[in-house]
């Protein structure tokens, strides 16, 4: 009995081991293969992250190698920039040399200009002084585009259809030659003018003929009674090409038979002063 009593707890000591140790077993497998999925998972994580990872570095070194090429040029650019710069640089010290150079022309050529003026205003004031015992029917004295104009009526000058001046006209001559005789810087034209009547003479054959001997005429007693340097005076006749009134009437005609005498100071400064070679 007592026998059979040990037997049994030995088989069921056994059982017992047995059940144990197999659901050790079974236990065992569940977490191997839950590590192993666990694994698997992780696996399969790896490679995805390595995949990104590479499409990363592609991409990174992608734009590194466009911040190269930016850099490159900004380099190049900033280069070109400053060479640029100092061609512009250049050339505004140039333009600005340039303008200083012609603001100080210019300025140079309006001081001419206002002494130009200046002299025609006191030659004005002296021809009109000088003058101031004839009346408006026999002479006039104005300043037009800088010159001075004194205008000599025939009836003043000459006989009709004549070239010698007559008593009076050379009374009004010696008072413009005293004034001329000592102006040197003063370039005078005599312009013979006449109205549209038709000369058919022997001597004096037309109106230019008449014109032209008119001013001679005022030329000769100018320089040869008065000294004017006869350097300075042109003579010219216009014959009735340059009317002042009209030819249709007695008094258009009487206004046009005239002698006029041009004073303008002399433009040799200006000239000078505009030459582009100097």
């Amino acid at each position: 009995m007592k026998n059979s009593m040990i037997r049994i707890i030995r088989i069921l000591f056994v059982a017992f081991l047995f059940t144990s140790i197999f659901s050790s077993c079974i236990v065992g497998k569940k977490k191997y293969e839950d590590l192993q999925s666990q694994k698997l998972k992780v696996d399969d994580q790896n490679t995805e992250l390595t995949n990104k990872l590479t499409i990363m570095n592609t991409k990174f070194d992608s734009l590194l190698n466009k911040y190269k090429e930016l850099e490159k040029k900004q380099k190049e650019l900033t280069e070109t920039s400053a060479t640029e710069q100092e061609k512009l640089n250049t050339e505004l010290k140039a333009k600005i040399k340039l303008l200083e150079e012609s603001n100080k022309k210019i300025a140079e050529l309006q001081a001419l200009i206002d002494k130009q003026k200046k002299a025609s205003k006191d030659l004005l004031d002296k021809i009109k002084t000088a003058l101031l015992g004839f009346t408006k029917d026999e002479l006039t004295v104005e300043m037009k585009d800088g010159k001075v104009y004194v205008s000599l009526s025939e009836k003043l000058l000459f006989k009709s259809g004549s070239a010698v001046v007559d008593k009076k006209g050379k009374e009004a001559l010696a008072k413009v030659g005293e004034v001329l005789a000592k102006q040197k810087d003063v370039d005078i034209v005599i312009e013979g003018h006449t109205d549209n009547v038709p000369l058919n003479g022997e001597v004096i054959k037309d109106n230019w003929d008449l014109s032209v001997l008119r001013a001679t005429a005022i030329v000769r007693i100018l320089t040869e009674d008065y000294k004017v340097d006869s350097k300075q005076i042109i003579p010219s006749g216009r014959a009735d090409n340059v009317p002042v009134a009209d030819n249709s009437t007695k008094e258009g005609k009487a206004k046009n038979r005239r002698t006029e005498i041009i004073l303008s100071p002399k433009i040799s400064d200006l000239i000078k002063l505009l030459d582009i070679n100097n």
